[in-house]
């Protein structure tokens, strides 16, 4: 099978418009995608991140909007900075929650509890990260990045995988790079140490990967992983194609309608990762 036309096959039948427009490189076709779940207050909802079903604005929804934009390289400027807007009013102390209560009223994956109504790291660093990496300004960016540096700097970071990842989302594109640099390490040390974290491929377990944390050749922090690491991660990802074309999802989303959403966005985040590293 090849990589290629398999997946382009699998997101032509199964995926929804905006990871179509994503593997396509289209950057105005992913703007418009985005704006069908952009709501009058300037925030993203109507699922998209796929594991809540719920219409409303949360801020898991705007990281998931800005990571779009920035894998195809599109500003959106004037969406992103009502994103922004949004994001100040469920702002508490520079930091905000992924979500909200709001979420038990519509179907969810099981894993959303009220664990996800606290401010903190995740997502505020990866929603931080993401406006630098755009080049987005906006006074939000500003309270959010002066927060996440309080809690680097105060060396009492979160004990939780996707926490940390999200702080080197944060660490890999503000513009202080001599402070980012210097800091990184102890962050990938202790994401390293995690139960969570794979180092070497598991097989059908959830966790995070050196992938996910560096899933382009040219990120900054590829240096902290073996090329024996990489090799493994990368040989793993491309035997995970299904026959159908498409990558699977190791947890169980909300509805059916919502795995497939999910291997979409799983399908063209596994291409641009064996592309950037030359396994395509």
């Amino acid at each position: 099978m090849s990589i290629l036309p398999a997946a382009s096959r699998f997101l032509d039948r199964e995926a929804r418009l905006l990871e179509r427009r994503l593997f396509a490189g289209d950057r105005a076709g992913v703007v418009r995608a985005l704006r069908a779940h952009q709501n009058d207050d300037g925030g993203f909802g109507h699922g998209l991140e796929p594991d809540k079903r719920c219409p409303a604005s949360l801020p898991i929804d705007a990281e998931v909007a800005f990571q779009a934009l920035a894998t195809v390289g599109a500003a959106g400027e004037d969406m992103v900075r009502a994103a922004c807007d949004y994001l100040t009013t469920v702002t508490v102390d520079g930091a905000v929650p992924l979500a909200s209560p709001v979420i038990e009223d519509y179907p969810r994956a099981a894993h959303w509890t009220d664990w996800t109504y606290v401010p903190g790291v995740n997502p505020t660093a990866g929603l931080a990260g993401l406006l630098h990496r755009l080049g987005v300004d906006h006074p939000w960016r500003a309270e959010a990045s002066r927060y996440c540096w309080d809690v680097i700097e105060s060396g009492e970071l979160p004990d939780e995988a996707h926490a940390l990842s999200e702080v080197l989302v944060f660490l890999a594109h503000v513009p202080d790079r001599e402070r980012a640099l210097a800091k990184a390490p102890a962050v990938i040390d202790q994401l390293s140490a995690h139960e969570s974290f794979h180092p070497m491929p598991r097989p059908g377990e959830y966790g995070l990967t050196p992938l996910q944390i560096a899933p382009t050749a040219d990120s900054p922090w590829r240096r902290f992983f073996t090329d024996e690491q990489i090799g493994a991660h990368l040989d793993h990802l491309a035997a995970g194609q299904q026959e159908d074309g498409g990558w699977a999802v190791t947890w169980e989303p909300p509805s059916e309608a919502s795995r497939l959403e999910w291997r979409g966005m799983v399908t063209v985040q596994a291409v641009d990762t064996l592309r950037s590293y030359r396994r395509l």
